[in-house]
């Protein structure tokens, strides 16, 4: 099934309505901006209210991709057919205990959406808290955040989000009734903490910029007009969180950019108290705090500890200059994140793109690493809600392995095998291979690459090759197993991932010299791993296929910029692509907070001349871009849905000659695609039925 485009419908042209601006002493033409609606807050929350112009656009992208994609109708199909035949529809999660309880989510069989349960702990009888497949009935889009039952078991806190703009709605259940309260919380960001007594909590409410700025007490019962105002962070780059802690003693509040936190405390049994700080915000210092006993735990990059170490201050004096290391900082480990019992404390490290969990017993700091069965691996802990337990859950997986929750025992150091991912229409590890290998970067770093294969391919210069790569805000992208993949890999692919700069695959400095001024790095890294895998006979130039998504998807635009020919096709999902638009504009949701990130072009010149190299929207320009799908939803906060569409017309307009050009935008969802884990399914289908057009192969 070759692409043949000879009978192609005409692709749509979206008209040039030049905006000229000037920064920096530079003269710069937006051909497109009229993509961006007026009103896009309003459109995002209710998409109904898009403007016309810009709707009629968008549903005629729409119509030329459906009309293109047509033909693979039957692929897609069977892909969908094959993707849900990998999913055991009825599944659910090994149960979390807590108290006389144990809780636990499952899917019922066609069921697209979350059922949340608990049963008593030794065994009994279920109770359905939430029926997601309920509440989403009547509402075109649905996705269920998140969801916390009282201390005392008697109430359940829960978020929806019914536009896919993620401002969602707090309700709160009775669950000895199974009835809601009459008081609902609207434009939330989600997450709440409860005080010891369970009729009170704090939560976060999102400003009209879309970014969580207020911390609110409610007490159940009452009118939430009537809440009190606990906190209010005034700088529009910080996001606020709340979370309780492990031990259940303290609420705690979050300040945060992508490089600098700040941490208030209030006691769980009197959160009407002032918060009281761990100690106040300094540039580019992150921190985050447990309890534990009369001290403080403290996880931390100050000092010059860029891996992080943990840190101990006692209850009373818990600022800066009272941290004393309980774990010290070792250059290119990095300390990714802690989780405190009362007798242990664990840690989850990486270091060269391999992760490990190390246990320390706290009365004697005696420690020991969790042993794993291979390399290439994708490990997290699983965080329960009891303290005093020496069992930990953790989750593992890889290219090859399905994934296993593990309960170990911290004590005797025994694991028990708790849950193993069925693949019910059958998977055999052993037909599969993984490999790790390294790229040299232009300026001599290692950049590591992760692959697999089936076991009887032999890769050669027509094998079909997808690369993925992200590369941004720290996040790491470790060779976790996904049943989705072997659709494309059973047909003759290789799937690897590139740990370019911008992650922390090799420690905080990864991250570091992938943001900012070196964000170049993360495109130069890209192209240095398409290069080794084409040299170590993989694939060939012009054989590869690139994919990314929101970040990443600013990684394909970046790296098709640079160097097409080593590409056939491309797929970016949500991709963040007019880049030096959107930092400079402060409205935006995400624009202060991210500034940190890619530089700010508004007060910085050579942020600005820096994004403007790299900037996908910018730099179109006329070369033989591969064949690429984009992807776009209207009610995205994060990536606005402007930013492909405006790519996509101007590619089509410049990109000379392109190939096979596709934008698909969803009319009702955001970010995250559509809310059921089956339509999700259609959304990979019809992304590897492109990818498999492409080349040819069904």
């Amino acid at each position: 099934m070759p692409v043949n485009d000879s009978h192609a419908p005409t692709p749509p042209l979206a008209p040039r309505r030049p905006i000229v601006s000037e920064h920096h002493g530079h003269r710069r033409e937006d051909p497109y901006a009229w993509l961006r609606d007026a009103g896009w807050r309003e459109a995002m929350r209710d998409p109904q209210q898009l403007d016309p112009a810009i709707r009629a656009y968008l549903e005629a992208e729409n119509r030329y991709t459906d009309a293109m994609m047509a033909p693979t109708g039957p692929l897609q199909e069977r892909l969908y057919t094959e993707l849900r035949g990998r999913i055991r529809e009825d599944d659910s999660s090994v149960p979390a205990p807590d108290g006389p309880w144990a809780y636990y989510t499952r899917y019922r069989e066609g069921g697209q959406h979350p059922v949340l349960c608990r049963r008593p702990r030794d065994g009994g009888v279920e109770t359905v808290l939430l029926d997601g497949d309920a509440e989403a009935e009547g509402s075109e889009y649905f996705r269920l955040g998140g969801a916390d039952h009282s201390p005392d078991h008697r109430f359940l806190a829960y978020a929806v989000d019914r536009t896919g703009a993620e401002a969602y709605s707090l309700c709160f259940r009775d669950l000895a009734s199974g009835a809601d309260l009459a008081e609902r919380i609207d434009n939330a960001r989600g997450d709440t903490a409860w005080a010891s007594d369970g009729r009170s909590l704090i939560y976060t409410v999102l400003d009209d910029e879309h970014r969580p700025r207020w911390v609110y007490r409610h007490r159940l019962g009452d009118d939430p007009a009537r809440d009190v105002l606990v906190y209010e962070e005034a700088d529009p780059g910080f996001f606020l969180g709340v979370d309780r802690t492990e031990s259940g003693r303290f609420l705690l509040i979050d300040s945060h950019d992508h490089t600098t936190s700040e941490v208030r405390y209030l006691p769980a049994s009197n959160i009407a108290a002032e918060p009281r700080l761990i100690a106040p915000r300094e540039r580019d210092v992150e921190y985050e705090v447990s309890d534990h006993g009369e001290r403080w735990l403290i996880l931390t990059n100050a000092g010059g500890a860029e891996d992080f170490r943990l840190c101990e201050a006692s209850l009373e004096t818990p600022g800066r200059a009272h941290w004393r290391d309980l774990v010290a900082h070792r250059p290119g480990c990095l300390i990714e994140g802690f989780l405190v019992f009362r007798d242990w404390l664990v840690r989850q490290e990486l270091e060269d793109a391999e992760t490990r969990l190390v246990v320390r017993h706290l009365a004697d700091g005696d420690e020991h690493v969790i042993a794993q069965d291979e390399p290439c691996l994708s490990l997290g802990i699983v965080p329960g809600y009891e303290y005093a337990t020496d069992t930990l859950r953790f989750a593992y997986s890889s290219f090859t392995t399905p994934a296993r929750v593990y309960d170990y025992d911290m004590a005797s150091r025994q694991r028990t095998l708790r849950k193993e991912q069925e693949i019910p229409s059958g998977h055999d590890p052993s037909a599969y291979v993984s490999r790790r290998l390294a790229a040299t970067a232009p300026d001599g770093e290692r950049v590591p690459i992760s692959l697999f294969h089936r076991r009887d391919l032999a890769p050669g210069p027509e094998t079909p090759l997808l690369l993925y790569g992200y590369g941004a805000y720290g996040m790491s992208d470790l060779p976790a197993f996904s049943p989705h993949r072997l659709s494309l890999v059973d047909r003759g692919f290789v799937y690897a991932i590139a740990h370019v700069r911008g992650g922390k695959e090799r420690g905080y400095r990864w991250y570091r010299d992938g943001k900012l001024r070196r964000k170049m790095n993360t495109f130069t890294d890209t192209v240095a791993c398409a290069e080794a895998l084409v040299a170590e006979g993989y694939s060939s130039a012009g054989r590869l296929a690139l994919h990314g998504g929101s970040a990443g998807g600013l990684l394909v635009g970046a790296v098709l910029n640079r160097r097409p020919e080593l590409f056939h096709a491309a797929v970016a999902d949500v991709p963040f692509v007019d880049v030096l638009n959107t930092m400079l504009d402060p409205s935006l949701p995400l624009t202060p907070p991210e500034w940190p990130e890619w530089g700010n072009p508004i007060e910085d010149a050579d942020a600005y001349f820096d994004i403007l190299a790299y900037s996908p929207y910018d730099n179109v320009a006329p070369r033989p871009y591969p064949h690429l799908l984009v992807t776009a939803g209207v009610s995205d906060p994060r990536v606005t849905y402007w930013e492909p569409a405006k790519w996509v017309a101007r590619l089509r307009a410049e990109g000379e000659p392109p190939g096979r050009l596709l934008l698909r935008t969803n009319m009702s969802a955001g970010h995250g695609g559509p809310g059921g884990r089956f339509q999700y399914l259609e959304e990979v289908a019809f992304r590897y039925a492109f990818l498999l057009q492409a080349y040819g192969l069904e």
